[in-house]
């Protein structure tokens, strides 16, 4: 282990998941002169693994196959993995976890699951605080806003501070930075969810621009035009794993001891773009413009020509 008197820089950084958002840190970490990243993936040793491999070339990562054998090796461990694997990779590092091991849980994860995997680090001798990310990671990187939570939250922040986080301290108590993120995701996702139900409905009737009308009166100080833009391509990209977020929203709800009949059903229009997106309608995943088209009205469009059911007013 590391001495605590150790510059962060020289830190042991590990990342489990080496997706959008490990990638965007381990590029930001070896930025700011961390010597020593590594990362851990399920795509190792798969068909998928040689963006990975060539990433991590790149930018002088290492890459380890199993996530204990990272635990090992790390001063601090960061899980950045789809939501509904947050508790699962917490118990395949804990084996190899070190007494004092940071472990940063990044994860869209429900306040239960959080406590869950503080449960199992804690067990292994490791120091495991729960982070909420507040928005979109790749606008902001590594200073995307994030909440900390648990009682080791405040002993760790100076460090991610130093390290070029922009971590803020919620609470001492393990679920509160993740019930804040869960509650705004029941908003956010949900927006998503309605704006791609109803912008493609109103464009399959015709009546989209009398629908955008209305809504910029109603709501003057929002673009409608860009954010349903912007709605479109994040779902199309990533709907699978908002999908897998709004699960853990739908779970937190009912740890509140309400029914999460709106999480549930965002998660299921997240799930159906996906579908569509594996699909190929629109586009190669791997293509430049997957996603990425700045008028909503395309993507619509795409997905109306895949509609199962017949035009509205016309007959079957």
């Amino acid at each position: 282990m590391t001495r605590p008197d150790t510059p962060v820089e020289n830190w042991t950084i590990g990342l489990v998941g080496y997706g959008e958002v490990g990638r965007i840190l381990a590029e930001d970490l070896r930025a700011r002169g961390v010597t020593r990243v590594l990362a851990s993936d399920i795509k190792l040793g798969g068909a998928d693994e040689r963006p990975l491999i060539e990433h991590a070339g790149r930018y002088g990562v290492e890459l380890i196959a199993a996530p204990s054998g990272l635990a090992a090796e790390a001063d601090l461990l960061i899980s950045a993995v789809t939501a509904s694997q947050a508790v699962a990779v917490a118990e395949a590092c804990a084996p190899g976890l070190r007494t004092g091991t940071w472990y940063l849980d990044l994860n869209s994860a429900s306040p239960g699951a959080k406590v869950r995997v503080a449960e199992l680090v804690g067990a292994s001798g490791g120091r495991s605080v729960e982070g909420a990310v507040m928005t979109s990671v790749p606008p902001y990187r590594i200073k995307v806003p994030m909440l900390l939570g648990g009682p080791y939250a405040a002993g760790l922040a100076p460090a991610l501070a130093n390290l070029g986080f922009a971590a803020t301290v919620a609470d001492e108590r393990l679920g509160v930075a993740s019930a804040t993120k869960m509650c705004r995701s029941v908003m956010i996702k949900g927006l998503e969810a309605m704006v791609i139900e109803s912008f493609t409905a109103a464009r399959a009737y015709g009546v989209e621009d009398s629908v955008i009308a209305s809504l910029k009166e109603t709501f003057p100080g929002i673009d409608w035009e860009q954010i349903g833009a912007y709605f479109f391509q994040r779902v199309i990209q990533h709907g699978r794993r908002r999908a897998e977020e709004m699960r853990e929203v739908a779970q937190t709800v009912r740890e509140a001891g309400l029914e999460p009949w709106s999480a549930t059903g965002t998660a299921e229009r997240q799930d159906w773009v996906a579908d569509l997106a594996g699909q190929g309608v629109f586009g190669p995943k791997d293509g430049a413009d997957f996603g990425k088209t700045r008028d909503w009205r395309v993507e619509a469009d795409r997905i109306l020509r895949h509609r199962t059911v017949p035009d509205p007013g016309k007959p079957s």
